[in-house]
């Protein structure tokens, strides 16, 4: 009996040398020979970009990017109270400044 399995167009992948059905190891029934050999196993391994090194540098808190927590609780109890000031053309101009960088055209 033959089956015919269409490849719908797509290329044939190329087998390896011994693994063909109807190669010199087919059929023989030697469960040596029919089996794969043994692939050593690879190290596993991350290597990260420089980027994702800037990153985790400015996401460690080590004394320089710790969180001064006066200033957060007065700021907190500023809002609470009513009497936080918000300055909209500071934060429109940081905007603008971070949309520059972020599009690299922004002056040094």
């Amino acid at each position: 009996m033959n089956t015919t399995i269409s490849n719908n167009g797509l290329p044939l992948m190329p087998q390896a040398p011994g693994n063909q059905a109807n190669g010199p190891a087919a059929g023989t029934g030697n469960a040596a020979s029919d089996t794969p050999a043994a692939v050593p196993a690879k190290d596993d391994s991350v290597r990260l970009t420089d980027s994702a090194r800037a990153l985790q540098d400015a996401a460690k808190v080590d004394g320089q990017g710790t969180i001064d927590s006066k200033k957060v609780e007065k700021i907190r109890q500023s809002i609470a109270d009513g009497s936080y000031q918000v300055n909209p053309a500071a934060i429109a101009d940081r905007m603008i400044a971070l949309e520059g960088q972020i599009a690299g055209t922004a002056k040094p």
